[in-house]
C-alpha cells in the first residue's frame, strides 16, 4: 500500500515496530541512487542489495523513499547502540565541538588514554594496555605484529571460515572466500590454517568432528613445530563465515595448547565482541581467557575505531615499533565511551531477552522448512543455515521486499545482527516477516515440511 511520506521525529522513527513501503523496493530515489554509484566506486564493493538509506533511529532506518524498514544486521553488527543513539550523539557533538582530531601516536591525547583505561577495565583478562586503530582489519595486524614481535615466532593460525578483513596480513589470515584472497598473491607468509571447531566439511554435527586435533596431527607434524608458532587467532563466534558458536570443549582446548607451547592465543571479537552474544565479550562465554583481544565494529556505535587489547607483559614492543595517524581520534574515542556505558548498564541484558525471544521464534521453523538445516546463536548473534545459497539468497532478498534488513553469512546462513536496543515488538514483526520470507521460497521451489 502506498501513502505519502511522514515526517517523524527521532523518538517516533525510533518506535516503528512495522515496516512501511511506500513505494516499489527499489524506490525510484533508490534506483537514482545506485545507477550514479555504478558510475563512481569501486566495483570491488560487494552488494547486498538495493538499499540506500539515509536516516536511522534505534532498530529502523528510513531510505532515501522514505520507506521505512526494520534492521536486523545492524550495518554488519556495526550499530550496537542503535542507529544515531542519542547519548552517543551528544557525545560526539560535545568532543567535535572541543577537538576534531590530534595525533595520539606523537601526542599525549587525553579522551585516547581514558578509552584504555576503559578497555582494560572491561577486559576478560588481568592488567592490559590498548593499542587504539582506524579499524578491525587494523587491530587484526597490529595483533598479528604484536605476537611476532613479542614471542620472535613467524607463523600465525588461523581458522577455515574465519574472518580477519581485507588489508593485506588480515586478508592473509582470512578464509571464509578464496575470493576474498583471489589474484592478490604472494600473501603474507608464515600463515597456516586448521578446522573451525575441528570441522573441515560440515559444522552442523560439532559434537562428532571430521578433523579432530588437526593442529597437531597436521600443522605440529607436517608444517612448522610448536616453537614456531606465535599466535592462535579464533573468533569465539564465527562471523562471515556463518555464525558458528563452538564447542565450549574445543576453545579450552585451544586454550590448553597455547598455554603448553607459549603460543599467544588471540581473540577477533570484532563483530562478536561489545555486547552482541550478551556478554561484552563472546569468550566470556567459554570460561577462558585470550593473551589479545581484538575489537571493532561495534565499538564506537559506527563511528571509525578499532582496539587492540593485550596483557600488559605482552605488550612489550618499544616507541615508533607501531602508531597510527588516525586511530584513536578524539570524536570516535568519544563515541566509543559512551557506546560501552550503555552496553555495559542495560544493552548486553536486552541482547539476552531480545536474542531469547528470536531463537524461540527462529526453531520451530527448521521443523517446518526443509530447507532450514540449523538454527544457533548467543545474544543477537544468529545464524539461520540454509540448505543452499540460492535458498539463502532468496530468504534475504523476500525479507528485503517485505521491509526486514536480514544478511548472508557463511555458505548459506542468513544472520540476524540488530542493534542491541530492540524491543520486543520489533523482534516479533521481524519473525513475523522473516516466517512469510521462507513460505514465499517454498511456494517457489522449496519443499515445506508442514503448512
Amino acid at each position: 500500500m502506498k501513502t505519502a511520506a511522514i515526517d517523524l521525529s527521532y523518538e517516533e522513527l525510533a518506535a516503528c515496530t512495522e515496516p512501511r513501503l511506500l513505494t516499489d523496493i527499489p524506490g525510484p530515489q533508490a534506483r537514482a541512487v545506485i545507477d550514479g554509484d555504478a558510475r563512481v566506486t569501486s566495483p570491488s564493493l560487494p552488494r547486498a542489495y538495493a538499499f540506500a538509506p539515509k536516516r536511522g533511529a534505534g532498530a529502523v532506518v528510513q531510505d532515501v523513499d522514505d520507506n521505512i524498514f526494520l534492521d536486523f544486521n545492524s550495518a554488519i553488527a556495526v550499530c550496537s547502540t542503535g542507529h544515531a543513539h542519542p547519548a552517543v550523539v551528544d557525545a560526539i557533538k560535545s568532543q567535535a565541538e572541543s577537538l576534531l582530531h590530534y595525533s595520539a601516536s606523537d601526542f599525549y591525547l587525553p579522551i585516547y588514554s581514558e578509552l584504555c583505561a576503559r578497555m582494560g577495565e572491561i577486559a576478560p583478562m588481568g592488567e592490559t594496555r590498548t593499542f587504539l586503530s582506524n579499524s578491525g582489519t587494523e587491530a587484526v595486524e597490529a595483533a598479528m605484529k604484536l605476537a611476532r614481535h613479542h614471542t620472535k615466532r613467524q607463523y600465525v593460525i588461523g581458522f577455515f571460515g574465519s574472518f580477519h578483513g581485507r588489508s593485506y596480513g588480515s586478508v592473509s589470515l582470512t578464509a571464509s572466500k578464496a575470493s576474498y584472497r583471489a589474484d592478490f598473491g604472494p600473501l603474507l607468509p608464515g600463515i597456516l590454517h586448521a578446522p573451525y571447531a575441528d570441522c573441515m566439511k560440515s559444522h552442523l554435527d560439532m559434537a562428532t568432528p571430521d578433523a579432530p586435533d588437526y593442529i597437531e596431527d597436521v600443522i605440529f607434524k607436517r608444517l612448522a613445530k610448536p616453537h614456531e608458532i606465535a599466535a592462535i587467532v579464533v573468533e569465539p563466534v564465527l562471523g562471515e563465515g556463518g555464525y558458528v558458536v563452538p564447542p565450549r570443549a574445543w576453545m579450552h582446548k585451544l586454550r590448553a595448547l597455547c598455554d603448553e607451547h607459549g603460543i599467544l592465543l588471540i581473540a577477533d571479537e570484532v563483530q562478536s565482541g561489545m555486547g552482541r552474544t550478551g556478554k561484552m565479550w563472546a569468550i566470556e562465554h567459554f570460561g577462558i581467557e585470550p593473551d589479545i583481544l581484538l575489537a571493532g565494529k561495534g565499538i564506537a556505535s559506527g563511528m571509525p575505531l578499532g582496539a587492540m587489547t593485550a596483557r600488559s607483559e605482552i605488550m612489550s614492543w618499544g616507541a615508533g615499533t607501531h602508531g597510527s595517524t588516525y586511530g584513536g581520534n578524539p570524536v570516535s574515542c568519544a563515541a566509543a565511551l559512551a557506546t560501552i556505558d550503555l552496553i555495559d548498564k542495560e544493552l548486553a541484558a536486552n541482547a539476552v531477552e531480545i536474542g531469547d525471544l528470536l531463537l524461540e521464534g527462529l526453531r520451530p521453523l527448521q521443523e517446518r522448512f526443509d530447507f532450514i538445516e540449523q538454527v544457533r546463536g548467543l545474544g543477537l548473534m544468529i545464524g539461520v543455515e540454509l540448505s543452499t545459497p540460492e535458498s539463502a539468497d532468496a530468504v534475504e532478498k523476500a525479507a528485503f521486499n517485505r521491509g526486514a534488513l536480514v544478511l548472508q553469512a557463511g555458505d548459506s546462513t542468513i544472520r540476524m545482527s540488530p542493534p542491541l536496543v530492540m524491543n520486543r515488538e520489533q523482534a516479533a514483526t521481524g519473525l513475523r516477516i522473516f516466517t512469510e520470507a521462507c513460505e514465499e521460497v517454498a511456494r517457489n521451489g522449496s519443499v515445506s515440511k508442514s503448512n
